[in-house]
Order: C-alpha cells, then structure tokens, then sequence
C-alpha cells in the first residue's frame, strides 16, 4: 500500500477501518496490581479500564487480593469491572505462591496474547513483568505510584529493593511516574533512564456530594464546628500516629474542632491518645461515599512520611477543600503550597500551626479551597490520564511497527 493512503487512513474512524479492510488491529493490553485495595492506585486502574477506547484497546485485568482489614475498591466502588483474580498475587511475598502465580501469569498471557503488559505496584511490577519475558510479551510497561526508597524498610532490605528496581527496569520498555518528584528519586537511585521514563499524574473524578449540612448529619457530626478530614489507609508510612499528634495540639488551639478519618488499615493507637480526643474523633473506617466526607469537611490533613501523589489529596481538590500535608514525595505537585493549601515539614508542630491558621481564617480557607477547585479540575481529571495513557500506548505502537504514524497537518498524497 502506498504510504500516503496508509497515512490517510489513520484518520478514519475504526468504524471506515473495518468497513474498507484496511483496519489496524485493536491493540491487546493486559493490566497486572498486586491488589485492587481502596487508594490511588486502584483508582487510576479502573479510570483506565473504564476509559479506554474500545474500538481502539482490547485489554484485561488481573489483580490479586486484598488483604485483611483492608477494603476492596472493586466490591465498594467498581463492582461491574471485570477482573481475573490470582491469589499468590496479594501483598505477602511467600516463595511457593509466588513462583506459581508467575507460572499462571504466563499461561494467562500466552492465552490472551497481549501486545503490551502493563504492571503496577511493587510485587506486581516484579511478578508481571518476569511474566511477560516468559511468554515473550512484546512490550513491557511499568507504572511507579510512588516507591519503596524511603520510610518502608531499614537501610539493607532498601538496598536490595533497589537492586531488583533495577534489573526490572532493564526489562521494561516504558516507565510511567505519577509524578517528576517520583521520577527524579528513581532515576537517581539508577532505576531506570531518565528517556524511559513518562509522568503520567493521576486522574480521578468524585461523585455528586451532598450538601455540607446532610453531609454532617450522615456521619454523625454535629452542625456549624470546624471540621478536619483525613481519607486513606491507616497504616505505618502514612503516620496515624503524627495526626493524632497534630489532632491534640490543635484541639487545644481550637476547642470545638472535630477530627474524622476515613479508612481501615494495621495501626493501632495508642488508647490514651483516643480517649484524650473523646467525641472530637470520628473513625469512620472505608465509606464507599467519600465524597460525603469531603463535603462535611473544612481542610483536609496528610501526614505521611512518603508519598506517590495522594488521590486523597486530589479528591479533595476536587471538593473545594485546602489541605495541609507533609512536603513529601510528589505532593507539592498536586497541593500549591500558600494557594492551594499550606505544606509542612514531618513536624507535628507544624502541621498543627498550618491547620490552625486555616481554622481560624475562613476567608482564607475558601479562597485556597475555590483554588483547589480549579487547579485540580484542570490538572487531574480522568479524561487527561486516559488520553496520557493512550497516546503512551500509542506511542509504543508506532514504533513497533503495529500501526502507523500518525499524518501530519498539511501532508497530503
């Protein structure tokens, strides 16, 4: 076929494709998590399944599962998605599972065919991509949502996990990053080249919220006190301990304030840090409703050691919330700090004085909030991460050959 009519044909819909028998073929993409728990990237996966087009993607799932206290995204908020679940898939490392969840990833792929296996998360990333060099997988795509350099391991089982980093790199044809702080930590630690690498920020949308005052009484929270808001996994590296911490110092500061947290993970507080907070503490475990929570809200507060870019954070964007949140990983990417919300270093002290300073000015906190709105909207929508994600794809298509480049303006035959 003549080049100029191959190139002419890229833009007709695949609907002319198929009609002339001069289609290309819809591209095959298996998707490997380790698990689809409630957070980020459980999020972007099913933004991704969802959004996709059709005509143009023919792609699978597989996920292992969740782990105990921990709430399934796909039971809560994504019930209809279909997925095929592996059990060695899930978190824990046991060599015998693991060896036979790789032997079944294999097989999977070798049935499904797929031009692109696209991994996320850690064990996945490890497990899927091993896989897919078994099966002889074309090409081969990893997602980092954050990374496991700092605040996960002590200093030696760090380092090994840099060295596996590494090697799955070589493996990989493209390495997505939700963020240029994510990005930059990993091509510093050498995993990875810098050209292989693509930010890809997440992309979410929230459900219609009630208003603020049903949006209280739904939870239980009484009318007209300032209301603090935490929304993820309670667990070590986010630091529950340091927002309790955070919580008494600004109870002090402002008496009616009350705290809520959204989530369920494998802390445990220490009881009299629960009992000094008495009913000013909300635990309200997962809610499938988040969007209830943010609408209930004033400011939302992140304390964690390390961070990908928190969905949490974006969510509330999302709501019009202003957040305070430790400068960590690649949240000064989604909160502007002094316009969107304030950002702090992993002081207690600090994080307490921002979150104050919120409360007790709500002409400022509407503004950073009405900020947040915008900024987020703009800059995080699902639409941007699945045309990012299918202009990656396409990318990859291109260049191998699978379907043509794209015409320029103007080229004519």
């Amino acid at each position: 076929m003549p080049e100029c009519v191959r190139l002419n044909i890229w833009h007709m819909s695949t609907a002319t494709y198929q009609s002339t028998g001069f289609g290309i073929p819809r591209l095959r993409v298996m998707r490997v998590i380790t698990r689809m728990n409630i957070g980020g990237p459980a999020v972007q996966v099913s933004a991704l399944m969802r959004g996709l087009d059709s005509e143009r993607f023919d792609h699978r799932l597989i996920a292992g599962l969740v782990g105990a206290g921990e709430a399934d995204y796909l039971d809560q908020r994504a019930p209809d998605l279909p997925v095929q679940r592996l059990d060695g898939l899930g978190r824990a490392v046991r060599p015998t599972d693991d060896v036979r969840c790789l032997l079944e990833l294999a097989a999977a792929m070798r049935r499904f065919r797929p031009h692109i296996v696209h991994t996320h998360t850690a064990k996945a990333g490890a497990l899927g991509r091993a896989a897919a060099v078994l099966a002889r997988v074309p090409s081969r795509v990893h997602t980092f949502h954050g990374h496991l350099l700092h605040g996960y391991f002590s200093p030696a089982k760090t380092r090994v996990v840099v060295q596996a980093e590494r090697r799955l790199a070589a493996l990989s044809d493209k390495l997505v990053a939700v963020g240029s702080r994510v990005r930059d930590d990993l091509v510093a630690a050498g995993i990875g080249k810098a050209n292989q690498f693509t930010v890809v920020p997440p992309g979410t949308r929230l459900a219609s919220a009630p208003e603020p005052a049903e949006a209280r009484r739904l939870l239980g929270l009484p009318q007209g006190c300032p209301v603090v808001a935490y929304v993820g996994r309670i667990t070590g590296i986010k630091r529950p301990d340091r927002f309790l911490a955070v919580a008494r110092e600004v109870r002090h500061a402002v008496p009616g304030v009350h705290f809520v947290v959204c989530g369920s993970g494998d802390f445990q507080p220490d009881p009299e840090v629960i009992t000094d907070l008495g009913d000013s503490l909300h635990l309200l475990g997962w809610r499938a409703d988040v969007e209830t929570v943010y609408a209930a809200a004033d400011l939302v507060l992140l304390t964690s050691d390390n961070e990908g870019m928190p969905v949490s954070l974006i969510e509330a964007g999302l709501a019009g919330l202003p957040a305070v949140a430790t400068n960590v990983g690649s949240v000064a990417e989604v909160v502007q700090d002094g316009t969107t919300g304030l950002l702090a270093g992993l002081s207690s002290g600090e994080l307490a004085r921002h979150t104050v300073t919120l409360l007790r000015d709500g002409e400022l906190r509407r503004e950073m909030g009405t900020q947040a709105r915008m900024f987020t909207t703009q800059r995080f929508g699902e639409e941007r991460l699945v045309a990012d994600t299918q202009a990656l794809y396409t990318s990859i298509a291109v260049a191998r050959g699978w379907w043509p480049a794209p015409r320029s303006k103007g080229e004519h035959c």
